[in-house]
């Protein structure tokens, strides 16, 4: 195959797709979402025999046992599939709101218009069910999209794109509306990132090292965050029950997502009465704790922290600690090792914890609560495509506002400027 011709010839049909689903409506775009549920919901058969055949290859392959189990699907995934789709359905379309109008001087309206971003290029790994979750937002947000998922999924998401496009013929939508690569070569993903005349945007789902190949040879904007190092600071005047709930949950309720708290920040007046009540939860949950020379004298058996620890995104049973000295250390911390993914205190100190949210430059900032909420269907935006700590356009969770822009409406009776 001419991958350059290939994509290409891709991108001028997302590009042409782009316009049909702008002007479409919202009863033309949920037809189609929930076509596309009934349509997986029918398929599933021929999905979990298409799935087989990637698992086979991954296992043949030496793919190693967690990116197989991410790698296969079974008939509750695929009925979680299409009650994924109903769902962005029910969402309220947030293409076509106008907000803001107010009258100027002259006797004209001006205001903002949200429109779809326009073609969205997703590249991924692994798992097929992110290629009903793209596909789905895209759709809703009125945005033409094209799926490069990973080469080992390659079967399970032609048949995944098959239902999709049953579901857009039978709203009489384009089925570029909707488009999955199907070469796995890798050059495809580095003439996809270089398509501004064709791809207005790319979100990279994956690992670090695709994310920062993907944000180094862009010449599309990318919507991304490269690590999450997400911090719990318990305050002095912290509730100590609140504080040890909050981080157990923020570490343990799950190891391996950006999410996961990776430092916990203590104020020395309360350390000695907190810390030694986490020590005993971590342990009984195989946590390994790494802290500095203070934490260490109040904890036996800790290991000492590095330079490198503070700045570590572990996804695993791994913690570093650290005792600062009030609310400023705090917050320098953060701003030196953190990723500006989502942070954390626990405190009951109004003036504290505003300060925390006004001077905390991250993408969630929380208070009093587990960062394990930095999600958007825990945000209530349904469903999200991904996580950006980007400083321009979408920030935290992106779910369907953050696939679309703002435009500049103007709304006159036969003005004319002096």
């Amino acid at each position: 195959m001419d991958v350059d011709s290939y994509m290409v010839s891709v991108g001028k049909a997302a590009r042409a797709a782009a316009r049909a689903i702008a002007r479409a409506d919202t009863a033309t775009k949920n037809r189609a979402l929930l076509a596309a549920a009934g349509a997986l919901t029918r398929g599933a058969g021929a999905l979990l025999a298409a799935n087989a055949r990637d698992v086979d290859a991954a296992r043949a392959a030496g793919l190693d046992a967690p990116m197989v189990d991410r790698l296969t699907l079974s008939s509750k995934t695929i009925a979680t599939m299409a009650q994924g789709l109903a769902e962005v359905a029910a969402l309220p379309d947030p293409v076509g709101e106008i907000t803001g109008l107010r009258f100027r001087p002259s006797g004209i309206q001006v205001g903002h218009m949200r429109v779809p971003l326009g073609v969205v290029g997703i590249i991924y790994e692994s798992r097929p069910n992110v290629t009903v979750e793209a596909a789905s937002l895209c759709l809703k947000s009125g945005n033409a999209t094209v799926l490069r998922g990973g080469s080992e999924a390659v079967h399970s998401n032609q048949a995944i794109a098959a239902c999709v496009h049953e579901g857009l013929r039978e709203a009489g939508l384009p089925e570029d509306v909707v488009q999955v690569l199907s070469t796995t070569d890798r050059a495809a993903v580095g003439r996809m990132i270089t398509m501004p005349e064709y791809i207005d945007v790319i979100v990279p789902r994956g690992g670090k090292g695709l994310i920062e190949r993907i944000s180094a040879e862009a010449r599309v904007p990318v919507i991304k965050h490269l690590d999450g190092v997400c911090h719990v600071y318990i305050d002095a005047a912290a509730d100590l029950d609140k504080a040890v709930r909050i981080a157990d949950n923020a570490k343990t309720q799950r190891l391996s997502t950006c999410n996961t708290m990776e430092t916990l920040l203590v104020d020395r007046p309360v350390a000695a009465a907190v810390l030694p009540r986490l020590a005993a939860v971590y342990r009984e949950k195989g946590i390994e704790l790494r802290g500095d020379e203070a934490a260490r004298a109040l904890i036996p058996g800790m290991r000492e922290a590095t330079e490198a620890d503070w700045y570590a995104e572990y996804l695993d049973a791994i913690l570093a600690v650290r005792i600062v000295d009030g609310l400023d250390q705090a917050i320098e911390h953060i701003a030196r090792y953190g990723s500006q993914h989502t942070d954390a205190i626990v405190t009951e100190d109004l003036s504290r914890a505003r300060r925390f949210l006004r001077e905390v430059d991250s993408s969630s900032v929380m208070v009093n609560a587990s960062t394990r909420f930095a999600d958007g269907f825990e945000y209530g935006l349904g469903a999200e495509i991904g996580i950006s700590t980007d400083r321009l356009h979408a920030r935290g969770p992106v779910g369907l506002e953050g696939l679309t822009n703002q435009k500049w409406v103007v709304i006159g009776d036969g003005q004319v400027r002096t």
